[in-house]
């Protein structure tokens, strides 16, 4: 008894010290960004205005702290990026890859412990005379019962190549839980711009409506002039072509409204209710003026793909760690506990106690596979480090773009409404001189183009300006957040998702 006591005590003690196994992984150290230490036209954004995120969400230290519920002030806009939330199809294949992840990551992380079961067998056997081992005269049919608790070929990981492995399959499902939280980003963004789109779409039709009775009012002028004789055929022609004109711009800027109808549609993933509530006035005042900028290092802890990058990164140490470890001795255990007897009946007897103990070592010696797969984990890191600076630098560019139109579209945007206001006043006075006989039909026809054009400008470049400043919450990292977090960041943890609770992580559903 002291002996079975003894070999389940040095039984515990193996598993311990494969639990704990050293790693042959190589140490992760995070590398350098490869951008400079702040943005261009950083100081383009003033957020101390009264429509900023400092004012509306004193608690958003950084674009992602800033919830989406508080960065868009249109009240159908909301509604839709929560159906949208809710109902979008690639939202629902983001949440799907994280469950998948997390599935392989558990399944791989079970190879670290024993795999224990319990059963019973029985074996009955005849033996022809001559292969009887009590010769002729013995039994012909043998019998033998089995029942006990067991567990099978568990390898002793005392160099952490198992212990890798769950590493590297850990960090991938972090790396897809940050993927999803990309999708969720971008799904956001996405609704914001086509809902945008479609809404500056009905600004254009309003506005084509008004140049077309503008024309007509014109054409009928014309018309009349020329059966008094006064104007001419050309006259008449070119009044004429100004009203197909912007007849012809009708029919596509409808076109162009079903269409955003069709993309905000597949991005809601199903028919937008008819009860949403009513579209806000749009203008400049369908998102903040301003939010938080911050520096590019705040991005490795923000940007959802940069932190993605780097698990994939980590992933890819660990998998160095295992190929290493393969070039070590691999020991493996099976053991069985319990009852042994030629009788069923018997079984379970006093003295029937049974245990079996099948230890194994295999050692590679010509195995060219060890070093290609050692050769294979490693030029996969140096690959995984190339795209994670790769994605650091995306994301610089994205953010020092949006900035750069943050410090641009104001001016051109002033420089457009001053047009529009000179064209306009332009063509007044080409009407009242063309009717007073002093100037040709061109001039009207030249007014009316340039006031089309610069009005056409202003709401086109009013559009930009919104999903430009769309694109900055993008950048970084907003959109993740439905309602205003603190400045703090969340805590990770074992088998949990970034930024989730362990309730979350066990159900990954759409924010």
């Amino acid at each position: 008894m002291n002996q079975l006591a003894l070999r389940r005590s040095a039984l515990s003690i193996l598993v311990c010290l494969a639990l704990s196994a050293c790693s042959l992984a190589p140490k992760y150290e995070r590398p350098a960004a490869p951008v400079p230490d702040a943005y261009p036209d950083s100081g383009a954004v003033d957020n101390s205005g009264p429509r900023s995120a400092a004012a509306v969400a004193p608690g958003a230290a950084t674009s992602s702290d800033l919830g989406w519920n508080d960065f868009f002030t249109d009240a159908r806009l909301k509604a839709l990026i929560r159906l949208a939330l809710e109902h979008n199809r690639d939202m629902r294949v983001a949440v799907g890859r994280v469950q998948e992840a997390r599935a392989q990551y558990g399944i791989v992380d079970s190879d670290r412990y024993p795999a224990i079961g319990a059963g019973v067998n029985g074996q009955i056997t005849r033996n022809p005379e001559n292969m009887r081992i009590g010769g002729p005269e013995s039994d012909s049919v043998s019998r033998s019962y089995q029942a006990g608790i067991g567990m099978t070929a568990f390898e002793l990981d005392f160099f952490g190549r198992i212990k890798n492995l769950s590493e590297a399959a850990y960090q991938q499902y972090l790396a897809s839980a940050q993927a999803r939280r990309t999708v969720h980003i971008n799904l956001v963004a996405q609704v914001a711009e086509a809902y945008f789109r479609l809404r500056t779409a009905e600004q254009l039709e309003v506005l084509i409506r008004n140049t077309v009775e503008s024309r007509q009012n014109t054409l009928a002028l014309v018309q009349a002039r020329y059966d008094t004789g006064i104007a001419s055929a050309l006259d008449l022609n070119q009044a004429k072509s100004q009203l197909d004109t912007v007849r012809a711009d009708l029919a596509a800027i409808k076109r162009s409204q079903a269409q955003a109808k069709n993309a905000l549609r597949l991005l809601v993933g199903a028919e937008p209710p008819a009860d949403l509530p009513e579209g806000a006035e749009f203008g400049r005042d369908q998102v903040l003026a301003a939010i938080p900028v911050g520096l590019p290092s705040e991005l490795l802890e923000r940007r959802p793909d940069i932190m993605g990058a780097e698990n994939a990164l980590r992933a890819a140490n660990a998998n160095i760690g295992a190929a290493r470890a393969a070039f070590f001795p691999q020991i493996s255990i099976t053991g069985l506990l319990g009852f042994a007897s030629p009788q069923l009946g018997g079984l379970f007897g006093s003295g029937q106690r049974f245990w079996q103990f099948s230890p194994s070592l295999q050692v590679p010696i010509f195995a060219g596979g060890v070093s290609g797969n050692l050769d294979l984990a490693k030029a996969r890191s140096h690959i995984a480090v190339a795209q994670y600076e790769k994605t650091i630098q995306t994301a610089f560019r994205e953010v020092a773009d949006a900035l750069a139109g943050e410090a641009t579209y104001a001016g051109q945007l002033d420089a457009l409404r001053s047009l529009q206001n000179s064209a306009s006043q332009t063509l007044k006075l080409a009407q009242l001189r063309y009717e007073t006989g002093i100037d040709s039909f061109l001039q009207v026809q030249n007014a009316e183009v340039d006031l089309y054009t610069a009005q056409r400008g202003l709401l086109q470049t009013g559009m930009d300006s919104l999903l430009n400043r769309v694109e900055l919450y993008k950048a970084l990292g907003g959109g993740w957040l439905q309602d205003t977090a603190s400045n703090a960041l969340p805590q990770e943890g074992r088998g949990t998702a970034p930024g989730q609770s362990g309730a979350d992580a066990a159900r990954v559903q759409p924010g």
